[in-house]
């Protein structure tokens, strides 16, 4: 397999802001904090949960700094650095690795529809400017973008791209993968209710925002898959299939942020346009807490 410092569970942070909508540090770093320490095995920084896409360049900065600090080295890093153009894509990723980041992570974010060329020289224009490792991220959902599995083979050509990010919903996929390039890749899942399927077609990993809410069930998930217990990596996913439903449901900012504070955690607020869970929404969160009890 093309080396690869991730694996297991990749949490993803979410980013804070305060009552004026502006990013809170402190209060990222010790939402960070608990990741580490809870047993993630890596964290990526300024995906979807930390809302990306909703940033200054000089806030993704300063969350990407914010986010070596506070790690440390005490587990791998993977920074979210994808744009609309290659050109701001190559300066995030080029700031991302001089911050000391150990990889990056793209999706082709899309308004006019990309061609697979274009797609594969977007992604080799960054390769040739960084030198290290770039996961490759298959969301349509969010990046207007769907690569097909054909694609990602071509992607993993460029020498940089050494990692799939597969989050279309489709477990077929990521046994075509697995099929079609064997242990010459890594590939991890970003679908939550996917989880045990997913490492079952032999995902490396599992990038997710619900280490913000319970970290031991997906640690322990991993750790029966590594064991190959298939009975207790069962048990373990059946129990959070219902909060995984509904943090992909309702969105991940807005779950992660209202289950924190079910839990009395200060997760900060959101940044316009996204606004907090209905009441209902939260009773029906609340519910589901109570149920994993």
């Amino acid at each position: 397999m093309k080396n690869t410092l991730f694996k297991g569970i990749i949490a993803y942070p979410i980013t804070p802001f305060d009552k004026d909508e502006k990013v809170d540090i402190v209060l990222y770093k010790k939402l960070l904090e608990r990741l580490i320490v809870s047993g993630s095995h890596g964290v990526a920084p300024l995906g979807s949960t930390g809302v990306m896409p909703y940033l200054t360049d000089e806030e993704k900065e300063a969350i990407t700094e914010a986010t070596i600090e506070q790690v440390n080295g005490r587990v791998p890093v993977l920074v979210g650095v994808s744009n609309l153009t290659t050109e701001k894509t190559i300066y995030h990723a080029k700031f991302a690795e001089k911050a000391g980041a150990d990889a990056v992570m793209i999706i082709p974010m899309s308004y006019w529809k990309l061609t697979d060329d274009e797609i594969v020289q977007h992604y080799d224009a960054v390769a040739k400017q960084i030198s290290i490792p770039i996961m490759a991220y298959n969301n349509p959902a969010t990046g207007g973008v769907d690569m097909s599995p054909a694609l990602l083979k071509r992607l993993l050509e460029i020498p940089n791209v050494t990692m799939i990010k597969e989050s279309s919903g489709d477990v077929q996929r990521m046994h075509y993968l697995k099929r079609e390039l064997g242990d010459d890749v890594a590939f991890f899942n970003g679908s939550n209710p996917l989880a045990l399927a997913a490492f079952s077609a032999g995902a490396t990993g599992w990038c997710t925002a619900a280490p913000n809410l319970i970290p031991e069930l997906n640690v322990d998930l991993y750790n029966a898959i590594q064991k190959n217990d298939l009975k207790e990596a069962q048990k373990v996913f059946y129990k959070q299939l219902n909060l995984l439903k509904f943090i992909v449901n309702k969105g991940l900012p807005r779950t992660i942020k209202a289950g924190l504070k079910i839990k009395g955690i200060d997760g900060g607020f959101l940044r316009s346009p996204l606004k907090p869970l209905t009441e209902t929404e939260i009773a029906e969160l609340e519910l589901i807490f109570k149920e994993l009890d």
